[in-house]
């Protein structure tokens, strides 16, 4: 029986995880090459022969989305997967006509065929969007389990986009393993908060071996997901953070709706940002497909180490990346906070741009008042610092929950945000954590 040929789309994420836990060691399938989108150069490489397995002695080849009909065509493909998230749904068809239109079959891939079972009580932290506000609550979830006397061990969903190989199960308990695991800017968003409230972080690329580690030293294992893709693992408390500021995407993008459905809990974040005609509609959109999730309300407010740096002034925002680049946030917290305190103007970063940036810039057209921390790699930290040095203002508020001094130089006065879950009325999340330990525990 020949080989059934697969192209997997992806964004060095959940394409090597579904390829690791449905094709590797599988011979019915040939996974001829994946694709790479929204992360900038993650192509012309290869998933290397290490973690592809024996089957793919030569590794996997990674080309640019762009190639797809090519490839379908000069391999035979007989399959397409779609494995990265954040995606409107016009866009998700759209590749799938694209698929069609060259002959092959487009498929999606489900929790039945992808979540893995942990031995370990597990939580996931989902959401609907990419910048819902997920890290606060994994943050605030984590907290209360410590208060509680569990060890607690974070497993991030994944962000390897340098030596795969060499990621394949990260173990991050301080600043040091940061600097050891030449970590991007993005990956320390996710990592340091956690780090400065005492919690081990996982993250690589092999999720398999990821939770057999997280378990030897866990009593709980918090699953805090990234974009809005749905959990790695099968989960015993499903929580999914929903942002009114976008309201209706929870109905129209992949996998948002999937988490929506599948939630036990959802939280309404932003609830003090929004008005009420936008969180009203988000709970009735949650309700309308999930009428058994739990539904919590909650703000995330915003405080900056010094207010006085940015009143009166020119203000340059830094936000974190993912939440205003392929999140289609047109702002976050930092641009909040500037106008909050009474910055005199918020500057255009767009006179200033520097190399990668200004093709970050031109990718997503509806950025005009923030920078986004780009620093997938040195380059592009080297980009991120040139601009700032560039631009004409008094103060940077750095909205990115990570302190940006430790991997560059700002050389100008700086500000910087920090934002926790704040939960409005009842229920909140001591009462839902509290019924799952007396039920699970």
């Amino acid at each position: 029986m020949a080989k059934k040929k697969v192209v997997i789309l992806g964004a060095a994420g959940r394409d090597f995880h579904n390829f690791n836990v449905h094709f590797r060691d599988d011979p019915s399938y040939e996974v001829v090459a994946f694709t790479a989108a929204q992360i900038p150069d993650i192509y012309n490489r290869k998933y290397p022969p290490e973690l592809a397995g024996e089957l793919y002695p030569d590794g996997i080849p990674i080309h640019q989305e762009e190639e797809l009909e090519d490839l379908i065509a000069d391999h035979g493909i007989d399959e397409v997967v779609m494995a990265y998230s954040d995606l409107p749904y016009s866009h998700v068809m759209q590749l799938g006509s694209r698929v069609l239109a060259a002959g092959a079959d487009y498929r999606l891939m489900g929790p039945n065929t992808t979540m893995l079972t942990s031995s370990k009580p597990l939580i996931s932290v989902c959401a609907t969007r990419t910048g819902s506000g997920k890290s606060q609550v994994s943050r605030k979830i984590a907290q209360y389990l410590k208060e509680k006397g569990f060890k607690v061990v974070a497993i991030r969903h994944p962000m390897p986009y340098g030596d795969l190989d060499a990621q394949r199960c990260q173990r991050f308990a301080s600043y040091e393993d940061l600097d050891r695991y030449d970590t991007t800017i993005e990956e320390r968003e996710e990592y340091e908060p956690h780090i400065d409230n005492d919690i081990v972080v996982y993250a690589g690329v092999d999720y398999e071996q990821i939770i057999r580690e997280a378990e030897k030293e866990a009593d709980i294992v918090l699953w805090d997901g990234g974009n809005n893709d749905f959990s790695f693992y099968r989960s015993d408390l499903y929580i999914v953070v929903a942002d009114p500021l976008r309201s209706g995407n929870e109905l129209s993008y992949y996998p948002g709706e999937a988490n929506a459905r599948m939630a036990d809990v959802c939280i309404i974040n932003k609830a003090d940002t929004a008005s009420g005609e936008e969180v009203r509609r988000v709970r009735n959109n949650l309700l309308d497909v999930n009428p058994d999730a739990t539904i919590i309300e909650a703000a995330s407010p915003i405080s900056v180490t010094d207010p006085s740096l940015i009143k009166g002034k020119r203000a340059l925002v830094i936000e974190d990346g993912p939440t205003v680049t392929h999140g289609d946030m047109e702002y976050g917290a930092g641009y909040v906070a500037a106008q909050k305190y009474g910055a005199k103007e918020i500057v255009d970063p767009r006179p200033y741009l520097h190399g990668s940036l200004k093709e970050t810039f031109a990718a997503y057209p509806h950025l005009t008042k923030v920078l986004p921390a780009m620093g997938y790699g040195d380059k592009q930290v080297r980009d991120l610092q040139q601009t700032v040095a560039a631009a004409e203002c008094d103060v940077v508020v750095m909205g990115t929950p990570i302190d940006l001094t430790r991997i560059m130089d700002i050389g100008k006065p700086y500000v910087r945000i920090h934002y926790e879950l704040q939960e409005l009325g009842k229920p909140d999340l001591d009462e839902v954590l509290g019924a799952f330990l007396k039920k699970r525990l």
